[in-house]
């Protein structure tokens, strides 16, 4: 038996050879992920409203996040594949930290360009996050308890995620109605500046301690000792070019098209919601709707992957009851629609922890290259909202996003109904 398979002993433990302490290590880690990555939510309401915008330039919060992912995923790879996953993690929560400082810096300052930039180095050191952790989480253990173990990561993700909007609409945004009524009826511009900066100024604090929390957790990394399944120690870097197989190729626009649709069910509900007439009030906590039901389908597929079902058939009838659940939203109003919108997070749950092991299946050696592509789709988080902003105006915020979900869906079932039943090649 070579030294990077895994012990038949631990097939039926979900951390596999190394233990449970490298799964909590991670977990903490995708804790910080979802904390950071689901506040984009609430924060489009915020610089609505703190810089008077449009739709389309509230939503360059999730294009300027997400794009970072097509800029700096090969670069991180690169990184990763040359500092080690250890050094790589630790970067990548300092670089976090710089971007948390600077996007609420910007913020305070009445700065949209300066807050978006620090907002593309926040997404940077994600992105170099993703492109370790993700496959670290994969390779940790047996290949058929990988969902199991990627479910793990979603529950600390998501958790965080809920606690996120609520945390930033309890400190900073308790009073946006009154806020956007008072500039309303502001006697003079000037004194409509006064309000709106007040409004603005208080997410300093909060980003300022997050920034800390992040930096902290970058040196408790730095000085911890954490296996590497991606490449273990001493062993050389791949050689030759990665294979684009159509598995992967295939692989790469699907998780552009899911991750699109995860963050418009997650960030743009708010936005969903207000085209019906409801409230900032209410608004600016239904990305935790989302997320809620998220975290209900990680518990579901904690349970039931893969004793009940296998993971392709988990993400296949996750795809199914997303275009269940994109058709009632068309065909409903008021909160049963967005009640179907947030539970689009249910049926998401289970499509990623089965669709990054599925695409990266074959890759052998280059593993961390192939994760870089993937990742690199992660894009699909600025396009697919910022088209909805777009099309939102044209032909309504009902179809818009109909017509965006279902094609996300109808394409990832294909997918799986193509790849996922594909017998895989531990050789």
């Amino acid at each position: 038996m070579s030294s990077s398979s895994v012990p038949s002993r631990h097939d039926r433990c979900p951390a596999g050879s190394y233990g449970w302490p490298p799964l909590i290590a991670t977990a903490a880690l995708f804790f910080l992920i979802g904390f950071v990555t689901w506040l984009n939510g609430p924060l489009i309401a915020f610089v609505r409203v703190a810089f008077s915008l449009s739709d389309t330039g509230a939503f360059l919060v999730p294009f300027v996040f997400y794009l970072s992912y097509l800029f700096f995923a090969l670069p991180a790879a690169w990184i990763t594949d040359r500092m080690g996953l250890r050094r790589g993690l630790a970067l990548a929560l300092a670089i976090m930290s710089i971007g948390t400082a600077l996007f609420g810096q910007f913020v305070a300052a009445r700065s949209y360009s300066g807050a978006l930039a620090g907002l593309l180095v926040l997404g940077c050191g994600l992105t170099q996050l993703q492109v370790t952790v993700n496959p670290y989480v994969s390779l940790l253990g047996p290949h058929d308890r990988a969902a199991q173990r990627i479910a793990i990561m979603g529950l600390c993700n998501k958790c965080a995620g809920i606690l996120a909007p609520i945390v930033l609409a309890v400190l900073v945004m308790h009073n946006i109605g009154g806020v956007v009524e008072a500039a309303q009826n502001a006697p003079s511009s000037a004194a409509r500046e006064i309000i709106l900066s007040g409004f603005a100024q208080a997410i300093y604090h909060p980003y300022l301690i997050m920034a800390g929390v992040l930096f902290l957790a970058s040196l408790a990394v730095a000085f911890s000792r954490l296996p590497d399944p991606v490449r273990p120690v001493g062993t050389a870097l791949p050689s030759g070019r990665l294979s684009m197989s159509p598995r992967l190729t295939f692989g790469i626009l699907t998780t552009f098209l899911y991750v699109g649709v995860e963050v418009l069910a997650g960030d743009a509900i708010g936005t969903y919601g207000q085209g019906f007439g409801l409230p900032l009030e209410q608004t600016r906590f239904f990305t935790a709707f989302t997320l809620t039901g998220m975290m209900v389908g990680y518990v579901l597929g904690l349970v039931c992957v893969p004793r009940f079902l296998s993971q392709q058939h988990a993400m296949m009838l996750s795809s199914l009851a997303g275009v269940f659940f994109a058709l009632t939203a068309l065909f409903t109003h008021g909160y049963l629609s967005v009640l179907c919108v947030a539970f689009l997070g249910l049926a998401n749950a289970m499509i990623m922890p089965a669709l990054f092991p599925m695409a990266i299946r074959d890759s052998g050696s280059h593993v961390a290259r192939a994760s870089a592509l993937l990742v690199m789709a992660f894009s699909g988080g600025a396009f697919v909202p910022q088209i909805f902003a777009l099309l939102k105006p044209l032909i309504g915020f009902q179809d818009a996003f109909t017509a965006l979900a279902l094609t996300a869906y109808v394409v990832i079932l294909f997918y799986n109904l193509r790849f996922g039943g594909e017998k895989y090649d531990n050789t």
